[in-house]
């Protein structure tokens, strides 16, 4: 089984045995980092049971709090929508308690700004936006591997992701703290909403946490 996810401590939350844990990053290289790792396994004469999106996400629908757990039934991307494994992920819905089902959008940058997201949402139907799920998507689909997606919302769509938080976010997916303090200095009215996003990261990781615990038991894909 292959978790992908796309910062640091979303890898460590995913970690098990039986798991194979890509973080992304900013997402540059993930395709090519799945396809070589299906490549490497295949070539071993074995196969991944399934690919899993791990992770947070920004809320497009208003009515998602932070910290709902979203089990993705498909995945947007452009004009091309990708199915989530249906039966895999109707048994992540039993499993995982109070998650929702809804599409997932596939960005290739934050999307901070409420009036974006609300635009979004608008324009696509999709319930959550994350970097990375439309990539494991896509690939999934090109290896024949069944797919799922969970995220849990960590800024909601009526909140606004200030630029300090992602001036944080280093390529490798790990947060540079001396980035966010100089721009603080530079935006010193992020300070505020910094606080506020710190609050919401934390309901987000304990959610995330809770959602790994209940994926054990969901964790092996739908034979055939």
């Amino acid at each position: 089984m292959i978790i992908v996810v796309g910062l640091a401590f979303e890898a460590r939350i995913a970690a098990g045995p039986g798991v194979q844990v890509i973080c992304s990053g900013d997402g540059r290289d993930l395709a090519s980092k799945l396809t070589a790792a299906i490549a490497e396994v295949r070539a071993r004469g074995r196969g991944y049971q399934g690919l899993v999106s791990f992770g947070v996400a920004g809320g497009l629908a208003p009515q998602l709090p932070t910290g709902a757990c979203v089990v993705g039934s498909h995945v947007l991307s452009g004009s091309r929508s990708m199915p989530t494994d249906r039966e895999w992920s109707e048994k992540l819905l039993r499993t995982i308690p109070g998650a929702v089902s809804g599409g997932l959008l596939g960005a290739s940058a934050p999307v901070a700004h409420p009036r974006d997201k609300r635009d979004l949402y608008v324009k696509t139907g999709a319930i959550a936006v994350d970097m990375e799920s439309h990539i494991v998507a896509a690939v999934g689909l090109a290896h024949e591997i069944p797919f799922a997606a969970i995220r849990v919302i960590t800024d909601s769509a009526k909140r606004a992701l200030p630029a300090s938080a992602i001036a944080a976010m280093r390529p490798n997916g790990t947060m540079d703290l001396g980035a966010m303090f100089r721009s603080v200095l530079k935006r010193p009215r992020d300070v505020p909403a910094l606080f506020r996003t710190a609050l919401d990261a934390r309901a987000a990781r304990a959610s995330l946490v809770r959602g790994r615990y209940w994926l054990g038991p969901a964790l092996t894909a739908p034979a055939g």
